[in-house]
């Protein structure tokens, strides 16, 4: 049996069943014709999510995409240099000083895979060179931080150290499709700090060649005003037969920015800007291990949101409870129909 039927069999109760309802609420979302924002935190590119991502942005599945600095870099890293990668099996019971001898190999862990840093250098090389041609520039360029990227994935410079096959790097998909893509606070990353460095350096000139955090605030507002407009979706009862909905999901993957930042836009829209008519979000659903508590905003239920505009009392809404590494491919190859 597909994966769709074996979840449908075999999940039946707890987060196992909040699992199958959300992948099936996913598919009834997107086949009356709405869209869906995917939020990426943790380590999901380290932990290789491509592999079912990006055939679920090949496939029209998702639409735009909310990611931390880390999972933007991490995605070309592994692309570049995966079999250089170093796996940990045993990284639980890791000494300090087992850590510190992979810093001093200069290997990056991340819970059970190291990075090398030579796959960090021949990316920050790359970009470098962009920045600085930017700057030469008799132009004035300024990027988003994932415009260089997407640029350097569509020249094709880095396809001979290609280490994996690119049909499995979310990024390439994403690229390829030009998803509108927004990355939050995206100066803690890798990438992020050698801009910096760069500057701080004096290789560099200029911060604004890379534009800000309200910029991108600002193009997802804009985004999500021409995106989102009502979609009637099946109701859950026979009484009521179909419902009014926002057509604009939201699947939200771990917590922190990646989900905060988009999130806010429909009170942005509806409170800060008096558009009262935006739709809310018409579909919601977080995958995260955070347990729900009080002040812990990656825990708090769908049902907070409510309180401050984001969803309605309507609005399917969905909590798993689990690791996301387990639960995301299989909503995501339930969708698919795999």
């Amino acid at each position: 049996m597909n994966v769709g039927d074996f979840i449908r069999q075999h999940y039946l109760h707890f987060n196992a069943a909040s699992l199958v309802a959300a992948a099936e609420a996913y598919n009834t979302h997107i086949e009356a014709g709405g869209s869906m924002v995917v939020c990426l935190a943790g380590a999901m590119s380290t932990a290789e999510l491509g592999l079912s991502l990006a055939e679920m942005i090949r496939e029209g599945k998702v639409h735009a995409i909310s990611c931390t600095g880390a999972n933007l870099e991490e995605d070309v890293f592994g692309l570049v240099a995966r079999r250089s990668y170093a796996a940990i099996p045993d990284w639980r019971n890791l000494s300090r000083d087992q850590e510190q001898n992979l810093h001093d190999e200069r290997m990056n862990r991340v819970t059970d895979t190291c990075i090398p840093a030579t796959a960090i250098t021949l990316i920050e090389e790359a970009m470098f060179e962009q920045w600085e041609s930017a700057e030469r520039s008799s132009q004035e360029i300024r990027w988003f931080p994932h415009e260089p990227l997407y640029r350097l994935l569509r020249s094709g410079t880095l396809a001979r150290h290609y280490q994996i096959d690119p049909k499995n790097s979310w990024l390439v998909a994403a690229a390829e499709a030009n998803l509108p893509l927004i990355v939050p606070g995206w100066e803690d990353s890798t990438l992020g700090n050698s801009y910096a460095a760069k500057l701080l350096a004096g290789e560099l000139r200029s911060p604004h060649l890379v534009k800000t955090g309200i910029e991108y605030m600002i193009e997802f507002a804009r985004w999500y005003a021409a995106s989102a407009r009502p979609i009637h979706v099946p109701s859950r009862t026979e009484c009521d037969r179909a419902r009014t909905l926002g057509s604009v999901g939201f699947f939200q993957i771990g917590g922190g920015i990646a989900g905060d930042f988009p999130v806010c836009v429909v009170p942005l829209l509806r409170q800060c800007l008096q558009r009262t008519d935006t739709p809310q979000w018409g579909y919601y659903c977080q995958v995260s291990d955070a347990p729900t508590s009080y002040g812990g905003y990656s825990g708090a239920v769908p049902n907070e949101k409510i309180t401050w505009g984001k969803l309605s009392a309507d609005t399917p809404a969905f909590v798993v409870e689990s690791d996301a590494t387990i639960v995301v491919p299989l909503i995501f190859a339930s969708v698919l129909g795999w």
